[in-house]
C-alpha cells in the first residue's frame, strides 16, 4: 500500500494535468514526487527552497492571481512556522487555498520536536472559515485530495500522516461515518486513530463516529448519536492535542446534559524521540491505554 503522501503526489499530479488552474508550490520537502510534473508543467510546480514563509507567502499570491494553490511541507514548516503568512496571505486577503501536511504530531520521531506539530489544527482553530481534513488511509486521502482541488476558493487543510487504519472508509468530506453502534456512549475516532478506538472499545456498549473531516464539525451526526445513547457522554480521540474539539462537541451539545473527554497529544513534551509506536503508547493513544481511559470515565 502507498503512503498518504505518495498518493498526494501521484492525484495531485493527475490533477495538474486535468485542471489548467491548479499550481502547487513546494518548499524542497516532496520534490521528488513531483519531478515528472515539473517537467510539463514548469510555471504551475514551483519550489521556493526552505524558505516556508515564502512558500505561503507565493501561494497566497497565486490565489490573489486566480490560481487554486496547493501547498506543501511538514505541518510544523507549513502551519505553526508561517502561521502570520497563512492568517494574513490566506485569512485576510480572503482567498483559498489547499495547505497539505506531512510528518503531523510525531510521525518522523528522529526529527525532534521541530518536526511535530501537534498544535497544528488547534492554531488553525483560531482563523475564521477554514476546513479541515485528516485522512486514516491512502484511500480516503485522495477521495479529500480531489475534493479540496475542486473546492472552488475555499481555504482547505489537509493533514496526512504516516499513520494508517487497515482499511478505508467512504468518506464523503463532510460528515461523520457510524461505524459501530451502541447504548452507553459516544467515541469520536479522527483519522488514523480508529483502528485503536475499535480495538479499545471491543465489546463495549458504547457507538463509534469516524471523523475525516473535523472542520466544520459534524454537530448534527454528533446530535443523533448520544440522542441513541443512555448517557450523553461523549470521548474524542484525536491524533494532536488532546481537547482540540472538546469546544465544538460541547456547542454541539449545548441544550443537553452531557461530558466530554477529550483524548490526544498531551502538551507535555516527549524528549525522548523513540519510534511511532512509542510516542502513541506514551501519549496514551495505543488501544490498551485508551481501554482504560475510555471505561474508566465511563464508569464515573
Amino acid at each position: 500500500m502507498d503512503t498518504m503522501r505518495e498518493r498526494f503526489a501521484s492525484v495531485t499530479t493527475q490533477l495538474l494535468d486535468e485542471a489548467p488552474r491548479l499550481a502547487v508550490v513546494l518548499a524542497d520537502i516532496g520534490v521528488d514526487g513531483f519531478r515528472s510534473a515539473r517537467e510539463r508543467h514548469p510555471a504551475r510546480v514551483v519550489n521556493v527552497g526552505i524558505r516556508e514563509q515564502l512558500l505561503v507567502g507565493v501561494g497566497g499570491g497565486l490565489a490573489l492571481a486566480g490560481m487554486r494553490p496547493v501547498v506543501h511541507t511538514f505541518a510544523s514548516f507549513l502551519v505553526e512556522r508561517p502561521f502570520e503568512q497563512v492568517k494574513l496571505d490566506f485569512g485576510h486577503q480572503d482567498v483559498g487555498g489547499v495547505l497539505v501536511s506531512a510528518a503531523g504530531s510525531y510521525d518522523w520521531p528522529a526529527g525532534g520536536f521541530t518536526h511535530m506539530a501537534p498544535g497544528d489544527i488547534a492554531l488553525l482553530d483560531t482563523l475564521d472559515g477554514w476546513t479541515v481534513h485528516v485522512p486514516g488511509h491512502p484511500d480516503e486521502a485522495d477521495t479529500l485530495l480531489r475534493r479540496a482541488a475542486a473546492a472552488g476558493d475555499d481555504k482547505v487543510y489537509v493533514r496526512l500522516s504516516v499513520q494508517t487504519n487497515a482499511a478505508p472508509r467512504p468518506v464523503d468530506g463532510a460528515r461523520f461515518l457510524t461505524v459501530r453502534e451502541g447504548t452507553g456512549g459516544v467515541v469520536l475516532a479522527v483519522g488514523p486513530m480508529l483502528d485503536n478506538v475499535l480495538a479499545a472499545t471491543e465489546g463495549l456498549d458504547v457507538t463509534v463516529l469516524y471523523a475525516t473531516t473535523v472542520r466544520p464539525f459534524d454537530a448534527a451526526a454528533l446530535r443523533t448519536a448520544v440522542a441513541g445513547a443512555t448517557a450523553a457522554d461523549v470521548v474524542i480521540v484525536e491524533p494532536y492535542h488532546e481537547g482540540t474539539s472538546t469546544r465544538h462537541a460541547n456547542d454541539a451539545l449545548e441544550q443537553v446534559p452531557h461530558r466530554v473527554l477529550g483524548l490526544g497529544v498531551g502538551r507535555r513534551e516527549l524528549r525522548r524521540y523513540g519510534q511511532l509506536d512509542e510516542h502513541l503508547a506514551g501519549q496514551g493513544l495505543d488501544a490498551r491505554s485508551l481501554r482504560e481511559r475510555i471505561t474508566g470515565f465511563l464508569a464515573r
